[in-house]
């Protein structure tokens, strides 16, 4: 019995540790690392869906995030929310996003993303969607967005990643 009760327990504890790898997944280009990409899920028909994701900095360089391609969406932007005069504001990131030395710059809802435009198809919550990220001195790197609902990116907490 305690044989069988420790095989359970291991079971449990391996289907745990390969769901959190699945959760956390990251990439690494040069200096950099991009932490967690991941997209919203979208109702059929829904034309924009966005994409976050912390990119780290692990060099004394700045490098600038300038432009992602994906194959399901028709246009693609590196965009800012912001608040202006209580009204939110989305603009496109003029010259790309700066990602500090040393520093790190979390995309997230809300603020700085990437926004996928002209939707060919919806996105599926559990589906890992593939995207190129061009960065100014790093160059390009393929990356997979887990896709999310809005909900579960809401309750991420990223203050295990350091910074």
């Amino acid at each position: 019995m305690n044989n069988k009760i420790s095989g359970i327990i291991i079971a449990v504890l391996l289907t745990l540790a390969s769901g959190i790898a699945a959760i956390a997944h990251e990439f690494k280009i040069g200096d950099l690392e991009i932490i967690h990409p991941r997209a919203r899920a979208t109702a059929p028909g829904a034309p924009v869906s966005g994409g976050y994701m912390i990119i780290r900095n692990n060099g004394g360089e700045p490098d600038r995030l300038v432009s992602a391609s994906v194959d399901f969406a028709g246009k693609t932007e590196i965009h800012e929310m912001s608040m202006k005069d209580n009204v939110m504001v989305m603009r496109p990131v003029e010259g790309g996003l700066e990602i500090p030395a040393s520093g790190e710059v979390e995309l997230k809802p809300g603020g700085y993303h990437v926004m996928f435009m002209k939707l060919g198809e919806q996105l599926k919550e559990g589906e890992m969607r593939k995207a190129k990220l061009v960065f100014e001195k790093a160059g390009e790197v393929e990356v997979e967005f887990s896709v999310e609902n809005v909900e579960a990116m809401k309750k991420m907490d990223h203050s295990s990643h350091g910074g």
